[in-house]
């Protein structure tokens, strides 16, 4: 009785665990992406064609209430607004242990160029940088 024993390494490869991986990490990244500013202001930015490649690590908006006449202050995008007089003492703490301390102003096209200035003068006293953020034209 001749027995043959089957010793031939299969040469087939399987994609299917691929492809599953693939669609798992298309999913993550779509719900991910999505995520990425949940909290963020809605700010009409002045339109300028002079773009600045330097990345600030923390951004002031400043947000004009036309109705009432009022300004509110955010830092970093949070939802609830900052007193102006609190505005330094949190620059201060977050941009402590920056090697060159650089912040952002987001401001609204409505906002007086007056209220701009007094974060600017905040950052010359404490010699920050400062950059002021526009939208492309």
């Amino acid at each position: 009785m001749a027995i043959k024993r089957n010793t031939k390494v299969s040469s087939e490869f399987s994609m299917s665990s691929m492809t599953d991986i693939v669609f798992l990490l298309l999913i993550f990244f779509l719900v991910t992406s999505t995520l990425v500013n949940p909290n963020a202001l809605k700010l009409l930015l002045p339109k300028s064609t002079g773009q600045v490649s330097a990345k600030a690590t923390v951004s002031v908006s400043i947000k004009h209430y036309q109705d009432t006449g009022t300004y509110s202050f955010h830092i970093n995008g949070d939802q609830t607004p900052v007193r102006f007089d609190q505005i330094e003492g949190e620059l201060n703490e977050l941009l402590m242990t920056e090697e060159d301390p650089t912040f952002s102003i987001y401001s609204d096209e409505t906002v007086p160029v007056g209220e701009v200035v007094k974060v600017m003068n905040i950052a010359k006293r404490n010699h920050y940088k400062v950059i002021l953020a526009t939208s492309p034209e």
